[in-house]
């Protein structure tokens, strides 16, 4: 168990967490980090997301894995969860925004980001061990002849990803650190990034950010999670009181330890639902706006399936290239490892229609015109190897808010158009890849049928303001109305960027935790 007092408490271990936990630490703080879900090494994720037990954050079925799903009524979520947030989980890919993300949003006039966060970006690229995927494998080849066909060839790129390289299952001296980091073991391409790496080559921040923090002292305490925070006052002096709670035993023991400052970096489900219910118990002071501005990153997941058994999606990192098709519209090819076919269990075919019933009728009209395709689409003996999943982002800016419900959060449209997961632009692309890919394109039956999108990149809920009118945090992530009370994660992402957000947010976190002075111990 921790110590009963710190100077900080950190309640989460993600991108922004992470960052605070080091550089606190380095300006000799005493930091405590609290995290909902559990430590894993490498030997212990799970070899394919058929293992839902190690893959699935449910702990009402006593899954503990490291990806949650979430879903509301216009927007399904996945996210990350465990020592490391999720980087666990994630796909490693490190891109930075176009000038359009910093020049939009709540934020935009409260500073000139695009040249204020370069130095951070550098870090953060630095700190992640960023480096060019090396080869492009089968998806990255099709994407590329899309962007000849388009005539864009100049706008696809490999990716910049947090991976390390180096000889296939060579494992050497820390690379990156001048030897203070832990040992890592060169990449296999086996393209298992999204369950977990099991061959210690992918960048997770328990392999730099944390590690390091650990080093300095940091505790971590795991499976754990945050329930309060109350603020106590005495004299010019202030302090919080958090309770946390365990978060993977059937009796939930609670827990009280108290610190001088406070740093949310849960994410945008773990940070926005702690601060809407503190806002109407301990922490009232809180801005209006706390759950509003929630971002989806305008995002489609399109899977798309090759009956062709010669060919092989799964090799290579997660994501290895990204196509620019447009000003405002990026495309990556995804893959998961042979063997990790879970998704398949929920998928159809991929129609355009105004209501359920249109789509339904042509989910059954597909099937009809193409019954024996689909038969063996349906039954691949090994559903990673024969499919990539198309990810596509865009720039466009809609924007939700998430309220407190009877039972529990709910969301609700606020500004721009509802979130649809039948995007005729991502349709366009997801057709053009096809005809090079032979394959047919698929989406999971909560969008097919209910046109409920997914994304992996759900931001906002506490962005930043000129004051609590504007925003939940100033543009130094102070949260208005508390002193020393910060917020860094991927609520405080204050427009869309449209590309992945993972390198953003620990530039921004790694920007808030330089303004914090060295600890005074005078």
């Amino acid at each position: 168990m921790p110590e009963t007092n710190y100077d900080y408490i950190i309640i989460g271990s993600g991108f922004g967490g992470s960052v605070s936990a080091l550089r606190l630490s380095e300006k000799g703080y005493k930091v405590l980090v609290i995290e909902k879900g559990k430590r894993y090494n490498s030997k212990d994720f799970p070899k394919s997301n058929w293992n839902l037990r190690k893959w699935l954050w449910l702990p009402s079925l006593h899954f503990f894995g490291i990806m949650k799903m979430t879903f509301y009524k216009h927007i399904g979520i996945l996210s990350g969860t465990g020592v490391g947030g999720g980087s666990l989980v994630y796909a490693n890919t490190l891109a930075r925004p176009k000038k359009a993300f910093y020049q939009t949003g709540s934020w935009a006039h409260l500073g000139n980001w695009d040249e204020e966060l370069r130095p951070f970006y550098e870090t953060a690229l630095e700190m992640l061990g960023a480096a060019d995927t090396p080869q492009l494998e089968l998806g990255d080849t099709f994407l590329k002849e899309l962007a000849i066909r388009q005539h864009r060839e100049t706008y696809f790129e490999p990716t910049k990803v947090s991976v390390f390289f180096g000889e296939p299952d060579v494992t050497v001296p820390d690379p990156y650190f001048d030897g203070k980091g832990p040992e890592r073991t060169g990449c296999n391409s086996c393209g298992g990034c999204m369950t977990g790496c099991r061959y210690n080559a992918k960048n997770s921040l328990d392999k730099n950010y944390l590690y390091l923090a650990e080093q300095n002292g940091v505790d971590i305490l795991p499976e754990k999670e945050v329930i309060d925070v109350e603020e106590i006052k005495s004299g010019e002096k202030t302090e919080y009181e958090l309770t946390y709670r365990d978060s993977t035993k059937f009796i939930k023991r609670k827990y009280k330890v108290r610190s001088k400052g406070v740093v949310f970096a849960g994410g945008v489900l773990g940070t926005v639902k702690l601060l809407i219910k503190l806002k109407n118990k301990s922490l009232s002071r809180l801005s209006d706006k706390v759950g509003e501005e929630v971002r989806t990153n305008n995002e489609s997941l399109i899977f798309n399936v090759s009956a062709d058994k010669e060919k092989d999606f799964s090799k290579g990192v997660a994501i290895g290239s990204i196509y620019h098709s447009d000003d405002y519209t990026h495309l990556e090819p995804v893959r998961y490892a042979q063997g990790s076919g879970f998704w398949r269990t929920g998928l159809l075919p991929f129609v355009p229609g105004s209501n359920v019933f249109i789509r339904f009728g042509r989910i059954i009209k597909e099937f009809f015109k193409s019954p024996l395709t689909y038969l063996k689409l349906y039954t691949v003996r090994d559903f990673a190897r024969q499919s990539v999943v198309l990810l596509f982002m865009q720039h466009i800016d809609s924007t939700l808010s998430l309220k407190k419900g009877w039972f529990r959060l709910k969301s609700k449209v606020t500004e721009g158009t509802k979130p649809t997961a039948h995007i005729p632009d991502a349709k366009k692309l997801a057709d053009a890849y096809s005809e090079i890919s032979g394959g047919k394109s698929f989406v999971y039956i909560t969008e097919s049928i209910f046109n409920i999108p997914s994304t992996a990149h759900i931001l906002g809920g506490a962005v930043m303001g000129a004051d609590e009118k504007e925003g939940v945090i100033d543009k130094n992530n102070r949260v208005f109305g508390y002193n020393n009370m910060y917020i860094c994660d991927g609520s405080m992402i204050s427009a869309n960027p449209g590309v992945n957000p993972s390198l953003t947010i620990t530039a921004i976190s790694e920007r808030a935790m330089s303004k914090i002075p060295a600890k005074n111990n005078s």
